[in-house]
């Protein structure tokens, strides 16, 4: 059914305005008849935050910002699924137009700004599909207009801590003034201190939820280090590297897109996420684990990025361009460099090219 929907739908979503098209693919997942997933390969399984994965392939945050369709997607072949961003109350985002497909280079860039319908309508549909089983996070974010954004976060881990597989500290998006600010080293401590104090005030009735910072691509490298040093100082469970960028590299095709404020994902993100990645996975030395995303469009591109120091990845943008299909070749290709290396697990490609990564001249 969603093979035949992608063959025959494609052409019309292509077609609409990039909101639209999400929208409309969101609704028919909510009702359309999906098959059970086909069965993971013995060698994806992996255990990663002290949670066990099916397959280490997730769907970034941003898809089912809602949390409207993560059983859906799950079983799409996804061994994870990270819904949210998710505001403590309903807000809309930006303006629209904000979502603009760079169709010739693979990317998107967005100013969706945190659109959310709260915390309370996430919460209920996350608590209704909790006995369902398998493994959803949930982003969480500052409503644009708080007056304690921090105060925000705190709220958020105490809600969704009881039916959240594990919760991301979004503090990444550059689509809110001012969120990467909580980026610097002294907020960012009172931050997490915070964040981890709420997520153990409340371990006795949601267990032992871990707690995931998402960093943005364009730290320099000395605010990496910060970072790093503050993420590891408060104990955080892991990283994810990275959200989407402010840049815009050279010799992108769509140039009246590029020149749309927001945050460029996709294929031109993945040589400067998949560098962070590298440089943060030597800073980290192994304290905790990463998620890579960015730029993922073929299983050599996550098979990248698990050399460059992930142990799990995450997609979005390129399923856009690439559909579903996707998501197998990426398991396709971790079995076969898994196989073809004779290595015994997924964890024993983590990092290995990191240090030669981290050597090569800096992304353009």
């Amino acid at each position: 059914m969603i093979g035949l929907f992608e063959r025959l739908g494609a052409p019309f979503l292509q077609a609409l305005d990039p909101e639209q098209a999400h929208g409309l693919t969101v609704k028919m997942l909510k009702f359309a008849p999906l098959p059970q997933p086909a069965r993971n390969h013995k060698r994806l399984a992996t255990r990663v935050f002290n949670l066990n994965f099916p397959n280490p392939v997730g769907m970034a945050a941003g898809f089912d910002k809602h949390a409207e369709v993560a059983d859906a997607l799950l079983r799409l072949g996804f061994g994870f699924v990270e819904a949210g961003t998710i505001t403590p109350r309903p807000q809309p985002g930006n303006p629209r137009p904000r979502v603009f497909r760079l169709t010739a280079d693979g990317g998107v860039i967005n100013r969706l700004g945190f659109n959310s319908q709260g915390a309370e309508v996430a919460l209920r549909r996350l608590a209704a599909r909790a006995s369902a089983g398998g493994i959803v996070g949930v982003n969480v974010g500052a409503n644009k207009d708080s007056a304690d954004r921090t105060a925000d976060y705190v709220r958020l881990i105490e809600l969704f801590a009881p039916v959240a597989s594990y919760v991301t500290v979004n503090v990444s998006s550059p689509n809110t003034q001012g969120l990467r600010n909580l980026q610097q080293a002294k907020a960012l401590d009172d931050l997490l201190a915070r964040v981890v104090d709420a997520r153990e005030r409340v371990v006795a009735q949601a267990g032992p939820t871990p707690v995931l910072l998402k960093i943005a691509p364009d730290l320099t490298l000395a605010e990496l280090d910060d970072v790093v040093g503050v993420a590891r100082a408060r104990k955080v469970d892991g990283m994810i590297v990275g959200n989407t960028t402010i840049s815009r590299p050279p010799g992108l095709q769509e140039i009246s897109a590029a020149k749309e404020a927001g945050g460029l994902s996709g294929r031109p993100l993945f040589p400067l996420s998949t560098r962070m990645l590298a440089e943060t996975y030597v800073r980290v030395e192994e304290a905790f684990p990463l998620v890579g995303v960015g730029g993922i469009d073929s299983g050599a591109a996550a098979l990248a990025k698990f050399r460059a120091g992930a142990s799990l990845v995450q997609l979005y943008s390129a399923l856009v361009f690439r559909g579903l299909s996707l998501i197998a070749e990426i398991k396709q290709t971790l079995v076969a460099a898994l196989e073809g290396e004779q290595l015994g697990g997924l964890s024993d490609l983590v990092g290995v090219d990191a240090a030669a990564v981290t050597a090569e001249a800096w992304p353009a």
